[in-house]
């Protein structure tokens, strides 16, 4: 299995938490992004490349961190066929898989930390997807409206 894991200068720490997680569990990880909080990174281009890896299959899951998760959420959506859910509990973490079939986790590093990053990638890699209606509803995301 492989992860695109990106972030910019806001999301290092959990970037790193978060690839150490997919390497431990014996994923292949890309990791995107800037390497200190001194060499600042522009969110929407490190979502960009973490969704096209996503939405061309290179990779089966990305995960984006940032300040807030919001940016990068807002710009991995715009590619058809990115699922991307900002998680802030372990009930969006489990329902974005289960139900919506999230394939970009973001999370928001100024405002859940570290250790919260690494409790919840855990419970949305773990969580599969229901299908079912669920799929019925997730074809009606991916359609591109007429």
């Amino acid at each position: 299995m492989k992860a695109f894991v990106g972030s910019d200068h806001a999301g290092i720490d959990g970037r790193k938490t978060v690839a150490e997680v997919f390497r431990n569990r014996g994923w292949e990880v890309t990791e995107i992004g800037p390497s200190t909080t001194e060499e600042k990174a522009d969110y929407p281009d490190i979502a960009h490349e973490v969704s096209v890896g996503v939405t061309t299959g290179l990779a089966e899951v990305g995960v984006l961190v940032c300040g807030t998760g919001q940016g990068m959420a807002m710009t991995a959506n715009r590619y058809q066929g990115a699922r991307a859910a900002v998680i802030t509990d372990s009930f969006t973490a489990e329902m974005s898989r289960g139900h919506n079939n999230a394939n970009i986790a973001c999370f928001g590093e100024r405002v859940i930390g570290t250790e919260k990053i690494k409790d919840l990638i855990a419970v949305f890699i773990d969580t599969p997807f229901e299908g079912g209606r669920h799929g019925t509803r997730v074809d009606k995301i991916d359609k591109i409206p007429s």
